[in-house]
């Protein structure tokens, strides 16, 4: 059995592009980046995560005096240490790792304590649609996602940055679920504070093998001799962990105020089925593939094959769980696009739609329901308030009740 390597299996069967979807445009203003981050202070919040960490792998190239990170990943800020120091990645001199929220007290000192960033870029998310299952789940998700993030948007008001930068995703476009509508809320958010602060933000497609996604799942799945399991009729559109930590460094240099970012990819080429995905990882790990029609059929093949294993039994299966968007899209109908100014990515210019006091408002709102122990329904409808256009799909199924 062959050597199974993740950076050239993302390139073949994931994206399909030998080199970065983002590299002319990075060619094109390197100078702009340059000027954006060379010698500059930049806090990382959330940098331990999948694309956290790229993004602090991109502009640690451009030789920034500082960066500090903030992420409740403990074994996660281990990893991106680890990571940097063993590879060919300038780390600057004043480089610190803080292994706690960006909403509390110890954070909220060290910002106290620290000279004035010049780039904040936050990466701290609850990014699964997987975490809307139930009202306790949904709580944590707004408070991250929207709430907390309005309580560091004051605190930056102390020591204004020259931007602001978080990451939302292609799900806030006509939101579906509770967790696309909760960076739509973000966003909202962010546009409210753009008259003191420039902030920037963008949506893009899922990271190939990003942590807890299906994909990296799947390397578990295959260390431990489980079974792979996966619908058959999702399409999404993928970028590798590198463009993810690219798109958002120029997002966040490149970026003027009341901008969202998203890649310009395309649907007949870049659009991928996730089935074929699964099929083609199984055979680059040089086995034959066992389709099977149940969980409990995979678990009885891999139990019956153990000892020697030629075929890696999957269950694929039509998709059925609450807040499941079929197809992904970048903006509404309603959103002007600019695509002509860069060869890859493209933008969206939005207008401010609330102002601090009423999206503080919004804050109070949901801080207050969710004070009451709502059920999920009521949650649901507060949402459905603030974001007309919420379209959710609830069916009664969630991922944890899936192999």
């Amino acid at each position: 059995m062959g050597k199974f390597e993740l950076s050239s299996f993302i390139k073949k069967h994931v994206t399909g592009r030998a080199s970065s979807f983002f590299q002319k445009d990075i060619v094109n203003h390197q100078e702009s980046l340059i000027e954006g981050l060379q010698s500059k202070r930049i806090l990382v919040i959330g940098g331990a995560g999948s694309i956290g960490s790229q993004f602090i792998k991109a502009i640690s190239k451009y030789k920034p005096s500082s960066i500090v990170v903030v992420d409740t990943n403990e074994n996660g800020l281990a990893e991106v240490v680890r990571d940097l120091r063993s590879g060919s990645f300038e780390v600057p001199s004043d480089f610190r790792l803080y292994p706690f929220s960006y909403h509390s007290d110890a954070f909220y000192r060290l910002f106290d304590h620290e000279d004035r960033f010049d780039l904040v870029a936050n990466f701290a998310a609850h990014k699964h649609v997987r975490s809307e299952k139930d009202p306790f789940s949904i709580d944590e998700l707004l408070k991250n996602n929207f709430i907390n993030a309005g309580s560091l948007l004051n605190k930056l008001l102390e020591k204004k940055p020259d931007h602001y930068f978080s990451v939302s995703t292609d799900k806030a476009a006509n939101p579906v679920n509770v967790m696309g509508a909760s960076k739509r809320l973000m966003e909202k958010l962010m546009l409210a504070y753009s008259d003191d602060i420039n902030i920037s933000t963008a949506r893009f497609a899922n990271v190939a093998f990003s942590n807890g996604s299906l994909f990296d799942g799947y390397l578990s799945r295959l260390l431990k001799n489980q079974p792979l399991s996966c619908p058959s009729d999702i399409k999404r559109y993928f970028i590798s962990p590198q463009e993810s930590g690219e798109l958002c460094m120029m997002a966040s240099v490149l970026g003027n105020n009341r901008q969202v970012f998203f890649p310009k990819l395309s649907e007949e080429l870049d659009l991928k089925n996730l089935a074929d995905i699964s099929l083609d990882f199984i055979k680059s790990n040089g086995y034959e593939v066992e389709i099977c029609d149940s969980e409990q059929a995979a678990r009885d093949f891999m139990g019956a094959h153990s000892e020697q294993l030629l075929k890696y039994p999957i269950y694929l299966f039509k998709s059925d769980t609450s807040g499941e968007k079929p197809f992904e899209e970048f903006y509404t109908a309603q959103e002007e696009r600019i695509l002509d100014k860069y060869e890859a990515l493209g933008f969206i210019q939005l207008k401010k739609e609330e102002d601090v006091q009423s999206i503080s408002s919004y804050i109070d709102d949901f801080k207050n329901l969710l004070k009451t122990g709502p059920k999920k329904e009521e949650i649901i409808a507060m949402i459905q308030h603030k974001i007309p256009n919420f379209g959710h799909i609830e069916t009664g199924k969630n991922l944890d009740q899936k192999m």
